[in-house]
């Protein structure tokens, strides 16, 4: 199974720029196009948050026209730029978000269960996994302890080193990674929010950050780094379950020289 994942694509109204910088329109398209033409294609994408900037219908609307046909094999968990009933109204074919409420989910995908973790907090950077969320999360494993799981979250359950985002982390990290530690049947947490690829440990399991196919956090582990973004190379990330195992492949968005050969026609090391 490939499971392709994108995160903070932050879609404005059409024409509009990010910061007043980034073409996040223009970018995803180019994802877009990359992953339409990927050999083997997806089984599934799945989104780690912040689709749109402002939560509008418009900007959803705008952002299925660019996603075109890869939005029906998506999922999705909102981000602290998203809006819980706008994302409701965006993706109705999507009958595994309730009604109300968290849009907390669990799905059968293949040989894998995916969680998605709903942490926004509304008119909020920072994410919670409040007691209801984490007790929902108890539960939801407990119901399937031999199915390996994947789950998805937008605001990351550790700090990166990154001070202005870590202050707009996760609060409730602590339980999530005890809950984890109880339950082996979890492979991998894929996360966003930061904008760069990152990984780690949380309860015994690894962790991901998905960098942006838009624009990246600044990498700056001072303990006062401003709050700032590069224009470093926009990417995604592609996880392929095999043999048991989610084996993970940074992917970086571009027209890049190659792919060239390491030998020669007649078997020998070019040199």
């Amino acid at each position: 199974m490939l499971i392709a994942q994108i995160t903070d694509t932050h879609i404005k109204l059409p024409g509009k720029l990010a910061y007043k910088r980034v073409d996040t329109a223009a970018m995803l398209r180019a994802c877009v196009r990359q992953l339409v033409a990927l050999d083997p294609k997806p089984d599934l994408i799945v989104h780690t948050g912040d689709l749109v900037d402002f939560g509008t219908d418009e900007e959803y609307a705008h952002l299925r026209e660019i996603l075109g046909p890869l939005a029906s094999m998506m999922i999705a968990i909102p981000g602290n730029h998203d809006a819980r009933d706008a994302m409701r109204r965006a993706f109705p074919e999507h009958t595994h978000l309730p009604a109300e409420g968290f849009l907390h989910f669990a799905v059968q995908r293949g040989p894998l269960r995916l969680i998605g973790l709903d942490t926004l907090v509304p008119g909020q950077g920072s994410g919670e996994l409040c007691a209801d969320r984490l007790a929902w999360l108890t539960t939801s494993l407990s119901a399937a302890p031999d199915v390996p799981t994947l789950i998805l979250m937008h605001h990351p359950p550790f700090l990166t080193g990154i001070a202005h985002m870590d202050r707009l982390g996760l609060a409730g990290r602590q339980g999530f990674a005890e809950i984890v530690a109880r339950h082996p049947q979890i492979d991998a947490i894929l996360c966003g929010h930061v904008h760069r690829s990152i990984h780690t440990h949380v309860g015994g399991r690894t962790a991901l950050i998905c960098p942006s196919p838009a624009h990246q956090v600044a990498l700056d582990l001072t303990k006062d780094g401003p709050s700032a973004f590069r224009q470093e190379p926009p990417g995604y990330m592609l996880h392929r379950w095999c043999d048991g195992h989610l084996v993970s492949h940074l992917a970086v968005l571009g027209d890049w020289p190659g792919p060239y050969p390491f030998f020669d026609d007649n078997g020998r090391l070019i040199d």
